[in-house]
């Protein structure tokens, strides 16, 4: 079981595996330093769930991600070759991912801290330099406002940069964070509609900004401070959002975390952080896994498939298909 740029992913039964992870090596046997970032459980019909629940506890602190071939076993679950060598082209994001949504806090600010911090590690990482390499500098002469709030009953969030898809900036990001925290400032019983301008809700981080923070210390920092995602989570039970056209990375993270989630019939939905060398940096590790677990959460990511909004119905991502 052979994956792109790393050797085969080792495939076990349960009692190989119960063999394995009572090793007193096992940290030197399993894992990225030891040049094996996946593994697949091969899971039989009468196997105890509890026998095959050790083995992952015994895992769960290594740079590894398991696999299976059905849901309810694994890190991540499908087609294991594809996934393996998904996790094998970006074996650094996909462990710490894994490592992340194994011991995500319940709280959402503990939440967004632990995933903030993994995400600075990842931005110091050799993946992510290796896309920032490989994509060109962008620069950006928007001055344009990035969100309007609208008085009524509901209130009307609006994000204003339609004719980049809503990309969002450190400019946006901050406009967005203070209007949620307005909304936080209204009588509780204010209701939120949020929506976008233009041919998408969001297509997510712009990338012209990436790399531009000196470090992924001072990153983290801003992130503490700016991350339009606390102050969504303190006002989340009051918010309708009505997503449509590409709804991408953080677009996806900070819509998630609505009460209601309403998509037009022809909205796409991707995380493609993965294959930039990161993992989820607006709170979607916490909004996304709360709607559809943490093992389709990071099947996702690996994969960086294009959902329609049919099929974010059927995993729970979306409450409802509703035009524009």
């Amino acid at each position: 079981m052979t994956g792109d740029n790393g050797p085969p992913a080792p495939q076990w039964s349960l009692a190989q595996a119960e063999a394995v992870a009572a090793s007193l090596d096992l940290a030197h046997e399993i894992g990225v330093p030891a040049g094996v970032s996946a593994v697949v459980f091969d899971v039989g019909e009468e196997d105890d769930p509890n026998r095959w629940a050790h083995v992952a506890a015994r895992l769960a602190p290594l740079a590894v991600v398991t696999l299976a071939r059905h849901p309810g076993w694994a890190d991540a679950s499908g087609e294991v070759d594809h996934l393996a060598a998904a996790v094998n082209r970006h074996p650094l994001a996909a462990t710490i991912t894994a490592q992340l949504l194994r011991r995500l806090p319940e709280r959402p600010d503990a939440a967004f801290q632990a995933e903030s911090l993994a995400y600075a590690t990842l931005q110091a990482g050799p993946e992510h330099r290796a896309w920032l390499d490989a994509r060109g500098r962008r620069v950006r002469g928007d001055e344009a406002a990035r969100v309007r709030i609208d008085d009524g009953d509901p209130v009307t969030i609006t994000m204003t940069r339609p004719r980049l898809h809503n990309l969002l900036d450190a400019r946006g990001r901050d406009e967005l964070a203070a209007a949620f925290r307005t909304v936080a400032l209204m009588e509780p019983e204010t209701r939120v509609r949020w929506i976008a301008d233009g041919p998408s809700f969001c297509a997510g981080g712009d990338p012209a900004e990436f790399g531009v923070v000196a470090d992924p210390a001072t990153a983290h920092t801003i992130r503490s401070s700016a991350s339009p995602a606390p102050a969504l989570a303190a006002i989340r039970g009051r918010v309708t959002a009505h997503v449509h056209g590409a709804c991408v990375g953080a677009g996806i993270e900070l819509a998630a975390q609505a009460s209601v989630l309403i998509a037009d019939p022809a909205t796409r939905f991707r995380l493609p952080e993965l294959t930039m060398g990161l993992t989820p940096g607006v709170g979607g590790c916490w909004s996304i896994s709360r709607r559809i677990g943490r093992e389709r959460l990071l099947t996702w990511l690996l994969t960086d498939a294009e959902l329609d909004a049919e099929t974010a119905l059927a995993w729970g991502l979306i409450d409802a298909i509703q035009p524009r």
